[in-house]
């Protein structure tokens, strides 16, 4: 749904900056088969431009980055199988592709100073630096919910601002003039911050807490002292620290829904792949086991998912559901 969108950034720094060698960055870029998907579609586009504006290949040299946690020996191990493949696919006159690992947080400096040319980042941004401060009356809930006092609405968005803004700023010093930068996060349409296009995935999760509250399986005062350190933002609020950081310029701003299920109504392969509820609850699971394991332990983890999962698949068969992505596309200044 933005490959449109990455792929006009990086014609566009190509075409207007003609650079010997390449430095992109991907930001968030987790461990799996789709690690390396979008800096080869990247390479891929590059190569396509050189050729037919009759250029040398440029030397591109990839960095992929996560915290120090992330699978970085998985994707390393997979990487001569996908180099061959790269290489095949680009056929001769191809220059070299160079991977590194970056592990750290994007909330600080990563890189030296005017070095990379192109950042993108998937899926990552909505995620804070740390919870914020100040929760404590925000009893019952595991996020921002309709529930939620202003004052934890209010922290929410402050500590967005304060990560956002500081991501913008570093990013702003390692990228050269010109460089550009393609960030997706899921947000939300509305002003509203604790919409349910936004809010309502995890307020499910919360209910399934909730249960095993009721039922003595966990403590209240351990579930009242849990949040979730996300943020969605919306459009205006992504626009607002990129406009108020003054360091780029915005080229695009779009917003996009995906939905629940993993497969709408006219694309079901098999019954083995329509139970939505059990893909929602995997998907959320990947995301979310880490932050409950950390404060609840990991006994009650299955048990947590079994009724979320059912939750899910009762609201899912019921209502249309989906998620909201902000895709944002910019420029480095000169």
């Amino acid at each position: 749904m933005t490959k449109h969108l990455t792929e006009e950034a990086i014609t566009n720094l190509y075409c207007t900056t003609l650079p010997k060698s390449l430095a992109i960055a991907d930001l968030g870029c987790s461990s799996g088969p789709n690690t390396l998907f979008v800096v080869s579609e990247l390479i891929k586009v590059v190569d396509k431009l050189r050729q037919k504006l009759g250029h040398e290949s440029p030397e591109c040299q990839v960095f992929l980055n996560d915290l120090p946690g992330n699978d970085f020996n998985s994707i390393f191990k997979s990487l001569p199988s996908f180099q061959k493949k790269l290489s095949y696919q680009l056929g001769p006159g191809a220059g070299p592709c160079l991977f590194s690992g970056t592990p750290g947080s994007f909330y600080g400096r990563l890189f030296p100073s005017k070095t990379l040319h192109f950042v993108h980042s998937s899926y990552s941004l909505h995620w804070l630096s740390q919870v914020p401060e100040g929760l404590g009356n925000n009893k019952g809930n595991i996020y921002m919910a309709s529930t939620s006092p202003p004052s934890v609405l209010r922290a929410y968005y402050e500590q967005f601002q304060k990560d956002f803004s500081m991501f913008l700023k570093c990013r702003a010093e390692e990228l050269v003039a010109g460089g550009g930068m393609v960030l997706t996060l899921l947000g939300r349409r509305s002003e509203d911050p604790s919409s349910k296009e936004c809010c309502y995935i995890w307020e499910l999760l919360a209910l399934a807490l909730k249960d095993m509250v009721s039922e003595g399986i966990i403590e209240e005062d351990k579930m009242d002292s849990f949040n979730i350190p996300k943020y969605t933002p919306s459009p205006s609020e992504v626009e607002f620290e990129v406009l108020k950081g003054g360091y780029f310029s915005i080229d695009r701003l779009e917003v996009s829904e995906v939905n629940w299920n993993l497969y709408d109504s006219e694309f079901k392969p098999s019954d083995e792949f329509g139970d939505d509820g059990y893909s929602l609850a995997k998907c959320i699971r990947a995301v979310a086991e880490p932050l409950l394991v950390s404060h609840f332990g990991d006994a009650i983890i299955d048990e947590v998912f079994r009724r979320y999962k059912e939750i899910t698949d009762d609201r899912m068969s019921k209502e249309k559901t989906q998620f909201t992505n902000v895709t944002i596309s910019v420029t480095k200044r000169g």
